[in-house]
């Protein structure tokens, strides 16, 4: 019996979701997710691994990245869609596509109150490719990550020792 190997695509999603898991922020900037299609990598790798993942963009609203056509009705408008995550009791990743560039006050002061949540359950609210005004606002909440992949290092000879 052999076992499927996984495609590069499929581990690089795997690898990115990784590192969102592992973040030290709710509050994360995923830069070039467009780039590499991330949202399509991320589908059938959370449809087998039975993550909950979320996607929230202004003409679908929220809905569970497993199931396509299943969404939170009346979440097209951003506040309402994160009033929902900070009340749900379950864990999530949230996904936010195409947000706006200067956000209205209510939707800011929102997404500081999810970035900030310590008690509950982890959320982590990933906005993807967002407009640099809005990474500037949000700098003293919010973790950077990269869906470019990290270039291979070589290891150098330091003090007798190996090192990367």
């Amino acid at each position: 019996m052999s076992t499927p190997i996984a495609s590069p695509a499929s581990q690089a999603g795997a690898e990115i979701l990784e590192r969102i898991l592992a973040a030290r922020s709710n509050l994360l900037a995923l830069e070039g997710g467009e780039e590499v299609g991330l949202v399509g990598q991320l589908r059938p790798l959370v449809r087998r691994s039975g993550q909950a993942v979320y996607l929230w963009t202004p003409e679908g609203g929220l809905g569970n990245l497993r199931e396509e056509h299943i969404g939170l009705p009346g979440s097209q408008r951003l506040n309402i869609a994160l009033r929902y995550m900070l009340q749900s009791n379950h864990f999530g990743v949230y996904l936010l596509q195409r947000l706006p560039a200067p956000l209205p006050m209510a939707d800011a002061t929102l997404l500081r109150q999810l970035a900030r949540a310590t008690a509950g359950h982890v959320r982590r609210v990933v906005m993807l490719d967002p407009p640099d005004a809005l990474l500037t606002s949000f700098n003293d909440v919010l973790v950077r990550l990269s869906c470019q992949p990290k270039p291979a290092q070589r290891p150098r000879l330091r003090d007798g020792r190996w090192m990367l």
